[in-house]
């Protein structure tokens, strides 16, 4: 059986808003890098603590609700249910504008992460389901675009509310507008057909265990779920503490930090996401490996220009008028582009090989990973790399710390993606002949 349409504008407006609740999201999820600072001053507690509420607080809650709540998104309208989860966890960020302690804020920080363990599968399950299988590169990168634009608005509009009004402001007025774009999604989006483009929508009702067992069958899932955790663990650790790196070993502001992390980093980010799902489209029109070698290929790219940005000398820097830039800048907009290069190949890979009634619990799954690993692990090993190097190099501690760091994350990350490419190549070719044969 065929869609019985083409995806069109409505397809494509519903695509920006889920890209718009994804920023919202990652607005919400990522505040806390630039607002590290400021309290971990007020509530007087070591950057490892402040690992802990950053990451593990989250982490913990967003993995142990995010697979059943992916599992009712396979069988219920997934527009709806991400529509609350988005004003759910949008009310609680601007509730943590009023946390009064280390232990209130870790609170609030709890219901960010049930809220937001209902956003990201489902979303990309739609995503899948609007698009046909040659587009979805595309769609995936213009999706990604969302996180990237949350640290662009996020960093930067955050440091400027954080530096003038505070950082309880700042979590109050980065949160309220998630729950307007909520309503917006639940009344005006689509909800597309399940499976519509693979003619079966399958059965969204077998057990568990089925489907787990199946997952850890296929050596491609496994392996690109490895490489998804390195990247995870230090793109993660790399979010929360820049900023506070670049206030620490650079002098820069608040706000400074915030424009150069958000507004640089998120506008390179964004550009380089978008350039990943058009690479990953056109190149896997000559080998659908390419979609496995795209995120490769930026692991090496990248690896060069975080060494040398997280390396480069205090001190060293440009004047703009009144605003001194570290050089060290030049070297993150290069990281900036090409770090977010596997993002959407990945969960492009990930449609690829899980059929539609398996798409939101199988990327939940994966996500679990990434987001125990990556958002639980990552701030919290960065900071304790960072007490532990105290001793030896002082005030430059995290420097070195985010250094190691990012080099051993993407390199085993690079290690992982290539060991992905053959296991890939023969279970997309047996997932596509499925699918036909099911028509």
């Amino acid at each position: 059986m065929q869609p019985t349409s083409a995806h069109g504008w409505r397809s494509h407006y519903t695509l920006v808003l889920l890209m718009l609740v994804y920023m919202m999201s990652f607005i919400d999820r990522q505040i806390m890098g630039i607002l590290m600072e400021p309290i971990k001053r007020e509530f007087q507690v070591s950057d490892t603590a402040m690992g802990v509420l950053s990451g593990l607080t989250f982490a913990l809650f967003y993995t142990a609700l995010s697979i059943p709540f992916s599992r009712y998104a396979d069988r219920a309208n997934r527009r709806n249910f991400v529509a609350w989860c988005c004003a759910a966890w949008s009310a609680m960020t601007a509730l943590c504008g009023a946390a009064t302690g280390y232990w209130s804020l870790a609170l609030a920080r709890v219901g960010v992460a049930v809220g937001e363990a209902g956003g990201t599968a489902p979303s990309l399950s739609m995503v899948a389901d609007h698009y046909p299988p040659a587009r979805r590169g595309r769609a995936m990168g213009v999706f990604w675009l969302g996180p990237q634009l949350g640290i662009l608005f996020g960093l930067t509009l955050g440091g400027w509310i954080a530096q003038n009004y505070g950082w309880r402001a700042a979590f109050v007025w980065m949160g309220l507008p998630g729950v307007a774009l909520a309503l917006l999604l639940r009344y005006t989006a689509t909800e597309p057909g399940r499976g519509r483009w693979e003619g079966t929508s399958g059965d969204a009702k077998e057990p568990i265990g089925v489907l787990m067992r199946d997952l850890m069958a296929s050596s491609a899932f496994k392996r690109i779920t490895l490489a998804g955790l390195m990247m995870g663990l230090a793109g993660y650790g790399i979010g929360i503490w820049t900023p506070a790196f670049l206030v620490r070993s650079h002098g820069m502001s608040l706000q400074g930090a915030g424009i150069v992390m958000g507004l640089l980093g998120g506008l390179m980010a964004a550009f380089g996401a978008l350039i990943s799902g058009w690479l990953c489209d056109v190149l896997a029109k000559r080998d659908a490996r390419w979609r496995v070698g795209v995120p490769a290929l930026g692991c090496a790219i990248s690896l060069p220009f975080a060494l040398a940005f997280y390396t480069w000398p205090a001190g060293d820097v440009w004047m703009l008028g009144s605003f001194a830039v570290p050089k060290a800048v030049a070297f993150y907009m290069g990281f900036g582009i090409t770090a977010a290069w596997w993002t959407a190949p990945v969960y492009t890979v990930l449609a690829d090989l899980v059929p539609a009634h398996r798409r939101a619990t199988a990327i939940s799954i994966f996500n679990l990973g990434l987001t125990m690993v990556g958002a639980g692990l990552g701030p919290l090993m960065v900071g304790m790399f960072s007490d532990a190097l105290v001793p030896q190099f002082g005030q430059e501690a995290l420097r070195w710390a985010l250094a190691i760091c990012v080099v051993a994350c993407y390199g085993m990350g690079l290690m992982a993606f290539v060991a992905t490419l053959q296991p890939y190549g023969r279970e997309r070719q047996a997932a596509a002949a499925l699918a036909v044969s099911a028509r």
